[in-house]
């Protein structure tokens, strides 16, 4: 299939996340013939996410507010924005064919990779089978279905505290499913958090399988000492992590082990020249959507002076 514009692409977006998305405001601003690539919807996971405190310029936002604001933004510099899903980038020297799930090749003179991660799964009997079921991995999505019953949390990081602070808006219990024996979040957050009477955390546990048959009825858990219980439930949120969706650039030896990619200069460069990385993708300390937001405005205007230089050739 032919590109599915029709002239030469100058920047295209691989992802429409907060990094993938202000790339696009400064790409599209500076003049550049600028598409994004996206197979779900504009916002990444912000658009999952109900409360974001800290995100500067908003003492608080809701997530698809904030996902809409930078949507409109970069569409008002007529960025082009097309639902698809990017299998592989291609170098080919003088630009790039990037080969969608559909079988259309685009080609752009420059890329930036802002595929973000996607959540980790448990890998626990009745996970996949219950999916869709009270198995949800978007508390903004589903948690409205079960006001009034008790439901879980997988985790202990920022997701798993947000979501649960969410959830706990309709449910009448929530319990916290900590393996380790801590949280990983800031001390006013837990804080805020803990002092919520819904919320029951049980530290030192893991969670062995999720009963059911139509839908959840209520997990197998196992502490520290071994002991096993179960909890009855309507609903499992598992907030667990998540990894890099690198598959597009899989063969170009860009990754580390983690499959993050880690082989970037100042400017968010890969050494293929005119192929940055920007966001979640990216081996970094720190993902939020504030450092996401930052290497957007990175690539985005150096995919242009990458664009500018190449005209001087």
């Amino acid at each position: 299939m032919k590109n599915h514009t029709n002239e030469m692409i100058e920047v295209l977006i691989i992802g429409g996340g907060p990094a993938g998305l202000t790339a696009a405001v400064y790409a599209a601003r500076g003049g550049a013939k600028t598409v994004i690539i996206e197979k779900e919807f504009p916002g990444g996971k912000m658009v999952k996410t109900d409360l974001i405190e800290n995100y500067p310029g908003f003492e608080s936002i809701q997530g698809p507010d904030l996902s809409s604001k930078m949507y409109e933004q970069a569409m008002k510099w007529n960025t082009e924005f097309i639902f698809n899903e990017a299998q592989h980038i291609k170098p080919t020297g003088k630009h790039f064919e990037v080969h969608c799930i559909d079988g259309s090749i685009l080609e752009a003179k420059s890329v930036i990779l802002a595929t973000g991660t996607k959540e980790n799964q448990l890998g626990i009997p009745g996970e996949e089978e219950l999916y869709g079921k009270g198995v949800s991995y978007c508390a903004v999505c589903d948690g409205a279905f079960h006001k009034g019953k008790p439901v879980a949390v997988v985790g202990g990081g920022y997701s798993a505290v947000q979501e649960g602070t969410y959830l706990t808006k309709f449910v009448s219990k929530l319990y916290v499913i900590v393996r380790k024996d801590y949280f990983r979040v800031d001390n006013q957050t837990l804080k805020d958090f803990l002092a919520n009477p819904k919320v029951e955390v049980l530290f030192q546990t893991v969670t062995t399988k999720i009963n059911g048959t139509d839908k959840v009825e209520s997990i197998t858990i196992r502490d520290v000492n071994g002991v096993e219980r179960d909890l009855e439930v309507s609903a499992i949120f598992p907030y667990i992590g998540a990894n890099p969706l690198t598959k597009a650039v899989e063969s170009l030896e860009l990754v580390n082990k983690e499959g993050y990619v880690s082989k970037t200069d100042e400017k968010l460069e890969t050494p293929i020249p005119g192929l940055f990385a920007a966001g979640d993708v990216r081996e970094k300390e720190l993902r939020q959507i504030a450092t996401a937001v930052g290497d957007g405005s990175i690539t985005g205007q150096m995919a242009l002076e990458f664009l500018y230089n190449i005209r001087k050739k």
